[in-house]
């Protein structure tokens, strides 16, 4: 969309705000509405889709035999990565990842390491020698804004998904499998953000473009803070943080239902 057509709909967006109304006649503090599909690749060990409003992302995850960290050896390990292409989006760009998904992959690997969701002890193999490697992958069809909260969602739906291979000889048997990957908490994303004087749940792609700043909280289902992300050249104070905080835990217990 033209620069010029952008600053149209963000003027629409901060004129309805000053009324505390939003464009979509959400409230400030809800999310669109959330669905969710599981198993939507046969080639994924978990994998789902989800459609938050308009913004439609899949995720997918591949447990991979690894060698632990030398300072870890008995240990195995996450690693998220999100690729944002142009058919989600005009602004993207295809290529090496730019700053936009190198950040979003950071924020919802930090979401999921950071809660102690996995127990990374029961991902060693032989301790000094092989691990699992749990790769989650993060690709968006439609991105309408938010795809902080959507690949979060999406992600934790893959992880709950997620079937652990069989090993026999220190090989994966292809298409058998030995368990479900065992999850201690169920974290989750909840993205803000802030516009003039205004702070709203879960921003459209018009929002975002109007937004001063952003301000993501990771929350668990049992209350446990454990990640938060800021993004922009705009603050919260001190009160709209803990006012994010409050919302966070309450709408992410209502997410967690669509899991």
């Amino acid at each position: 969309m033209e620069p010029v057509l952008w600053a149209l709909k963000t003027d629409k967006v901060k004129a309805a705000l000053k009324e505390e109304k939003r464009l979509d006649d959400r409230a400030l503090d809800a999310y669109r509405d959330i669905e969710v599909s599981n198993e939507v690749s046969k080639n994924a060990e978990g994998s789902a889709r989800v459609r938050l409003g308009k913004t439609d992302v899949i995720a997918g995850v591949k447990m991979i035999l690894g060698t632990p960290y030398p300072d870890s050896p008995g240990e195995g390990t996450i690693s998220v990565g999100a690729e944002l292409h142009p058919m989600a989006f005009s602004e993207y760009e295809f290529g090496p990842p730019k700053p936009d998904a190198i950040e979003v992959s950071r924020v919802v690997d930090r979401c999921i390491r950071e809660s102690k969701t996995l127990n990374f002890k029961d991902l060693c193999i032989k301790e000094g020698e092989q691990i699992w490697i749990c790769f989650i992958d993060l690709y968006p069809l439609n991105d309408d804004g938010n795809l902080f909260d959507a690949f979060s969602i999406a992600g934790l739906a893959a992880l709950i998904d997620t079937k652990i291979p069989k090993i026999e000889d220190d090989k994966i048997v292809k298409g058998e499998y030995s368990g479900k990957l065992k999850l201690a908490r169920q974290p989750l994303l909840s993205t803000f953000a802030k516009i003039g004087n205004t702070v709203v749940l879960d921003p459209t792609m018009v929002e975002q473009k109007a937004q001063d700043a952003r301000f993501s909280v990771a929350t668990t289902d049992d209350n446990y803070l454990c990640a938060f992300q800021k993004g922009g050249f705009g603050g919260f104070t001190g009160a709209e943080i803990d006012s994010c905080i409050d919302i966070a835990t309450k709408a992410s217990k209502m997410v967690r239902k669509k899991l």
